[in-house]
């Protein structure tokens, strides 16, 4: 079931339900784009006209973040659960381990996608990492990326350039791209490299993650201080 969210279709789903619905999308070979979009990124939806024509050609749209879920109660639209894309990703390469699909990181910093791939394939021994790329490239780049992306038939790509680079990359792309299923997924390549963690589970079990974030990178609190404001001029 889809949901509209100020205009935004969110899938009404389960973290479980979400890796299933995506998973199939492995074998589709139709470059489908998955977003997991928070509260940031919904109020750049709403707000600039390029954010939203590249979050409406996204074919699967998850909630990442309390701050949606709060919309959506407050729209009389309540979701199942949030679906955070960094526990999302988690399931779908242990499933793509199990199936055997190829995976392609783009993004993060120099060496990152490569330490990624690395721990992951201490952990899943039949992982298969095909292909990864930082997200440190120009435009005329990106022919070459495109190719090898095509070139090494890829099941799953992660596109962590961080929104809505990454948003806007995926729907621009997605002719060019013969895949599976692109995603968006932000810094899940740091959490994955280990340069990040994910906030301890009684704060994400708490709706606190936002805050452990903050608290980690003081440097989004500019970002992140309109927001109230936003959520409360939201009316049914």
């Amino acid at each position: 079931m889809t949901v509209s969210i100020l205009g935004l279709p969110v899938r009404n789903v389960t973290v479980q339900e979400a890796v299933t619905d995506v998973a199939g999308f492995f074998e589709q070979r139709e470059s489908k784009i998955v977003v997991t979009p928070n509260a940031e990124i919904l109020q750049m939806f709403t707000e600039d006209d390029t954010v939203k024509a590249a979050l409406l050609q996204a074919d699967y749209v998850v909630p990442d973040g309390v701050g949606i879920m709060i919309i959506a109660k407050k729209l009389k639209t309540p979701l199942k659960e949030k679906v955070a894309g960094v526990e999302l990703a988690g399931h779908l390469l242990q499933t793509a381990a199990e199936k055997r699909k190829r995976i392609y990181f783009l993004g993060g910093k120099p060496g990152i996608a490569e330490t990624a791939r690395k721990n992951l394939e201490k952990k899943y021994s039949s992982i298969q990492i095909v292909g990864v790329r930082d997200g440190y490239f120009k435009p005329e780049d990106e022919p070459a990326i495109l190719e090898e992306i095509n070139r090494l038939n890829v099941d799953m790509l992660f596109v962590c350039l961080g929104a809505p680079k990454q948003e806007k990359w995926m729907a621009e792309h997605k002719k060019d791209l013969k895949l599976g299923v692109m995603l968006g997924l932000g810094g899940t390549l740091d959490v994955l490299a280990g340069t990040a963690k994910r906030a301890p589970k009684w704060m994400i079990a708490c709706s606190l993650e936002w805050l452990y974030r903050l608290i980690k990178e003081p440097w989004r609190f500019k970002r992140m201080a309109h927001l109230p404001a936003f959520l409360f001029k939201i009316k049914k």
